[in-house]
């Protein structure tokens, strides 16, 4: 079982780096091509997340992406440093002011929790869980038996 670890600053621009790193680690693992898009895509989305979170609460902190692959299944976990949400009886109030539109009528924040939301739709398996004062955000996908070697 190998890992490869990537820490970044949280800067939106490591994001497109983060999201490169896991699409070519998944290829080599043996996710399937077919997924690939899926792989980047919630990959990104998961670390735009903890960028936003740790822009608000702890700029100077990097952000942690760990990719492993194990016998069956390829992982991501990306961990954050930034103190969990709101409980959900206060996102309702943040949800309503977050979802006015503005004054051309167009709402220009998505709210809370569709990133994990996009996520949970991206891969095959999804956990939230606390760690270490942040969170981590843990995605995998099957892959075939055999990972891809360079030719």
């Amino acid at each position: 079982m190998a890992t490869v670890e990537v820490t970044f600053t949280p800067l939106p621009a490591h994001v497109r780096t983060a999201r490169l790193v896991a699409t070519a680690v998944a290829r080599r693992s043996g996710v399937d091509e077919s997924l690939l898009d899926e792989v980047r895509l919630a990959v990104g989305e998961a670390c735009s997340r903890a960028v936003e979170a740790h822009r608000k609460h702890c700029p100077r902190v990097p952000i942690r992406v760990a990719l492993t692959d194990g016998a069956e299944r390829f992982e991501v976990v990306v961990t954050d440093a930034a103190p969990a949400e709101a409980p959900a009886d206060a996102m309702s109030a943040e949800l309503a002011s977050v979802m006015t539109p503005a004054a051309d009528g167009v709402i220009h924040q998505l709210p809370p929790g569709v990133g994990l939301a996009v996520i949970s739709g991206l891969a095959d398996d999804v956990r939230i869980l606390p760690a270490d004062g942040g969170t981590s955000v843990a995605m995998s996908w099957k892959r075939r038996t055999e990972p891809v070697l360079p030719a």
